[in-house]
């Protein structure tokens, strides 16, 4: 058998080693865990009961309030007839935010210029698509939105 012996060198080569194996993760770790993000802690929303009544969007000089529909931003606004509709404010080009714009009856991106009309369909503009709809219920003074064919 070989005789193992350690000398003074070896053990300095073992602790520095160490020394540098504990620094690299003590810098490389922290990036690491600044890079991940951290663990949603929202649940997937399927219907939501709004924050206000139908008559604090009325009271808006544009009828149109915004709210939080699990992660996305959603938009509510009362038509010409009173209907309240509902859809998602996010626009579908470059998922800017879209604003009720009353003057014109639609719904108006900033960023491109995109419009929609009140029932979501891109009527001109550089959105690919139409917006996102929610089904809107009232019960009592309580307003509900949920997915479309939920």
């Amino acid at each position: 058998m070989t005789d193992v012996k350690q000398t003074r060198r070896s053990f300095l080569n073992y602790v520095l080693g160490g020394g540098a194996l504990a620094t690299l993760g003590a810098i490389v770790y922290p990036a690491f865990r600044f890079i991940t993000p951290p663990p949603s802690g929202e649940a997937n929303v399927s219907q939501l009961k709004l924050p206000f009544k139908r008559a604090e969007i009325e009271a808006d000089p544009q009828q149109a309030k915004t709210f939080k529909f699990g992660r996305a931003l959603g938009i509510i606004v009362v038509s010409e007839s009173g209907e309240l509709k509902a859809m998602s404010a996010t626009c579908t080009h470059l998922d800017c935010t879209v604003q009720h714009r009353r003057d014109l009856g639609i719904m108006w991106c900033a960023c491109h210029n995109g419009r929609y009309d009140l029932d979501g369909k891109n009527i001109s503009g550089p959105p690919p698509r139409p917006l996102d709809k929610y089904v809107v219920n009232e019960v009592g003074e309580d307003i509900f939105v949920s997915r479309e064919g939920v």
